[in-house]
């Protein structure tokens, strides 16, 4: 338990002079999206209820905000009619634009 990272290790010196290692449950962060960063909306970080109460249940939901999941749509749609290609796109979108044309 103790080798792997899920806990973090905080170095401590106690009063009698000794140094040990205490470790401790990594505090959890708030959700973000995965192109541009933003904290999402409508997350719950709470473990009750199942897992569509506590995340979105539309397309990318919990993984893009709105606004980067409607660009990726549109983009995916602009690539399937030939308006666009998947050179013209950033990096951090196209693995999104691959999967909503895949499917």
């Amino acid at each position: 338990m103790q080798r792997s990272r899920s806990l973090r290790r905080i170095h401590r010196v106690t009063k009698s002079g000794r140094k040990v290692i205490h470790y401790e449950r990594r505090k959890n962060n708030f959700p973000h999206c995965a192109i541009c960063k933003i904290e999402l909306n409508g997350i719950s970080l709470k473990k009750t209820g199942g897992k569509t109460r506590r995340s979105n249940s539309r397309l990318f939901g919990g993984v893009l905000c709105s606004g980067c999941a409607s660009e990726v749509i549109k983009v995916a749609s602009r690539i399937e009619q030939g308006d666009m290609k998947l050179n013209d796109i950033s990096i951090r979108q196209k693995a999104y634009v691959l999967q909503m044309i895949s499917h």
